[in-house]
């Protein structure tokens, strides 16, 4: 990549995570996206978009690629920018099946930087609770993630979407590794992939965790719940707010803390951290490898 202050990317595929994509890099100032590409477009806010992706990758100069086409598509697409040397960010998961993301794995060469979008890593109430939780013996954690269903998803079901934001959460916040999973779904209002599962899991270190997740709730909860040797801990994703309870007495009193956190965008951390990796090589543990998205896939496969 040449010695550049600014780093140029393109924007492959603009649906809702594309778009957002591009609401947050237009506003980053070492950004410059000079190429989108959609096949549904011919322009977006007054932005020419192509249709072609190979025509893009032929015509525009560029150092990265944002992906975020339907999950199916990922490994294709990600094999026509390794094919041009460009750095990528994968929106999760890294593809639609462990077979897919192994082989896309090896072909990506060691000079191109690769991450995959868990963005949750980068939310800052994620950020506070791995920071109160330092020091600290972890016995249990348990995700809810459930909302209305999303009917711009049609390729894959829940545990894809939405199981692998909270299995990636257990082992990045708890740093451990999970030795063994059970899986209970159903499908109840979409017609080909689950909606409905929870799932369960032991971790090193006689560590459990389990995942509620569903497209049923008619309302979005997203809420980490963590038992520790000192206090429990209730962290919000959405409203980025998070609580220490602690202290039980024999009154059935106890203390309840508000936990600081600073609030910000996570897809803009996210980016961030991306950016900074592909133009001054400084990494950062909040961004997700392939391997990471790999270990999520066979930890939610059937």
């Amino acid at each position: 990549m040449p010695n550049s202050k600014k780093l140029r990317v393109a924007i492959i595929g603009l649906g809702v995570m594309g778009k957002n994509h591009l609401r947050v890099l237009s506003d980053l100032p070492q950004v410059d996206v000079c190429g989108l590409c959609d096949t549904a477009l011919q322009e977006h806010e007054g932005q020419p978009v192509y249709k072609d992706l190979d025509q893009m990758l032929a015509n525009v100069e560029l150092d990265a690629a944002i992906i975020a086409v339907p999950t199916y598509l990922h490994h294709e697409v990600a094999l026509k920018c390794i094919d041009r040397g460009l750095h990528l960010f994968i929106e999760k998961p890294v593809a639609s099946t462990v077979e897919d993301a192994r082989a896309l794995e090896k072909a990506i060469p060691p000079h191109i930087k690769a991450v995959v979008g868990h963005v949750e890593r980068s939310n800052p109430v994620v950020k506070a609770l791995k920071k109160e939780l330092e020091g600290k013996e972890i016995y249990s954690i348990a995700i809810t993630r459930v909302g209305p269903f999303p009917p711009r998803i049609a390729d894959v079901g829940i545990l894809t979407d939405l199981a692998v934001h909270d299995v990636d959460l257990i082992r990045f916040i708890t740093q451990r590794e999970i030795r063994k999973r059970h899986i209970f779904s159903s499908k109840k209002i979409h017609d080909h992939h689950e909606d409905n599962a929870i799932l369960s899991f032991e971790l090193e270190g006689d560590m459990v965790a389990s995942i509620i997740t569903n497209w049923l709730t008619p309302y979005k909860k997203r809420k980490i719940e963590v038992a520790t040797s000192e206090g429990y801990f209730e962290a919000d994703l959405i409203h980025q707010q998070m609580k220490e309870f602690s202290s039980y007495r024999t009154n059935h009193s106890y203390l309840v803390r508000d936990c600081i956190v600073f609030k910000g965008e996570p897809l803009r951390h996210e980016l961030q951290d991306f950016c900074d990796y592909c133009l001054h090589d400084r990494w950062s543990p909040h961004l997700a490898t392939v391997s990471d998205s790999i270990r999520t896939l066979e930890l939610v496969a059937r």
